[in-house]
């Protein structure tokens, strides 16, 4: 799946409202006015449904949320995460 794609378009539509030219995959949302604090909340609302992930807290800082460049690669590492089953220890029997 080409994360950056769905992130781009999602913004595209829901923060320019069709203006795709305001956009390169590494402008910053909010230094360039994209995005707002509510405009984040919208966006983490939309990456939770979209790609069946949890944003936590913690993880709702720029370096995740600040670019198209950064929402893919931080949903890339979610979802990959996601993959990978726990791993839980049973006892051997004797």
């Amino acid at each position: 799946m080409n994360y950056t794609t769905e992130v781009r378009d999602f913004i595209i539509s829901f923060f320019l409202f069709g203006d795709a030219a305001a956009l390169q995959d590494d402008t910053s949302f909010l230094s360039s006015g994209i995005v707002d604090s509510t405009g984040v909340m919208e966006l983490i609302m939309h990456l939770e449904q979209e790609f069946d992930i949890k944003v936590e807290p913690e993880e709702m800082i720029p370096d995740n949320l600040d670019s198209v460049n950064k929402v893919a690669q931080f949903i890339a590492g979610k979802t990959t995460d996601a993959c990978h089953p726990l791993i839980r220890a049973v006892p051997m029997e004797a």
